[in-house]
């Protein structure tokens, strides 16, 4: 992918969400500015972004989510709502790789328990979605309790998720679980 500019960024979230992560993530004034010790949360976050991209579920439950985690996901979509615990938000990201769903960070800010994330989210099976997304993270205790999607284009997302996740048709979606 090639680099985004601020206008791109800017016409893809719109000013206000783009506005408020770009300020957050700030750069040096000069060049001879030193680098900043990253904020552990910070680092927690890349870290949690390079587990998901191997596919490491064993490590997001072990090392990064919190047992109470909850993880709402915007839309009008069969994935979205909100996920309580790391059951639930496993089998989220399950139904996400179905979809070779990826992500690649951007840009990470972080303010107390809250990290702020840019990052790129496309899919791959089938191709069709390649949206900006930022997530507010909160972390307690070294651990993610919390996090809340928004994606830059909530329609394209809904409309995808639709085609990728159809509901069953009737009447196979109304016969109740144990098939009374």
């Amino acid at each position: 992918m090639t680099e985004l500019s601020r206008a791109a960024v800017l016409r893809t979230m719109g000013v206000g969400a783009a506005g408020l992560a770009l300020a957050a993530v700030g750069s040096p004034s000069s060049a001879e500015a030193e680098p900043a010790k990253e904020h552990p949360n910070v680092k927690l976050i890349r870290d949690y972004y390079a587990a998901y991209a191997r596919n490491d579920m064993t490590a997001l439950r072990e090392r990064f989510f919190a047992a109470d985690i909850v993880w709402t996901i915007p839309g009008h979509h069969p994935l979205a709502g909100t996920k309580r615990g790391a059951d639930e938000v496993l089998a989220f990201f399950a139904q996400l790789a179905r979809a070779g769903f990826r992500a690649d960070p951007i840009a990470l800010a972080a303010d107390g328990d809250w990290v702020i994330d840019l990052h790129r989210g496309w899919s791959t099976q089938p191709e069709g979605l390649d949206i900006l997304w930022a997530l507010a993270f909160r972390v307690r205790a070294g651990r993610i309790v919390e996090a809340v999607n928004f994606a830059a284009d909530q329609h394209a997302a809904d409309a995808f998720f639709w085609r990728r996740y159809p509901l069953a048709k009737i009447p196979e979606r109304l016969e109740a679980p144990n098939g009374d």
